[in-house]
């Protein structure tokens, strides 16, 4: 798994790539929770490269949609391969997490 981040205005934009899964989902969760903690409101994550996900990114997505709860900011994800997003319907994810087709949706979103 490769995770990229870059900033666009005010929002964080981390762009993953290949497997989310328990092993790498560990890397991923430490650098999207210190990018909370390190006031971050606004955060898209771009799957548009991503290959899997197992319940551990899954969990890794709700834990960061709870901590941005509490200090009123909001998480997008966007570009998701078909495969993907049925994983996040039915996990029920599709029904807490706003899933918006393009990079460009996902900007719009706040």
């Amino acid at each position: 798994m490769e995770v990229t981040e870059k900033k666009q205005n005010s929002t964080s934009i981390f762009k993953i790539s290949g497997r989310l899964d328990s092993n790498t989902s560990p890397q991923f969760e430490k650098q999207l929770l210190e990018t909370i903690a390190n006031g971050q409101k606004q955060i898209i994550i771009d799957f548009e490269s991503l290959d899997y996900i197992a319940s551990a990114g899954l969990r890794v997505l709700l834990k960061a949609t709870k901590e941005l709860k509490r200090s009123d900011g909001k998480i997008v994800l966007c570009s998701m391969r078909d495969y993907i997003k049925e994983v996040f319907d039915i996990a029920g994810f599709s029904t807490i997490l706003p899933i918006v087709p393009t990079l460009d949706d996902a900007l719009k979103a706040f």
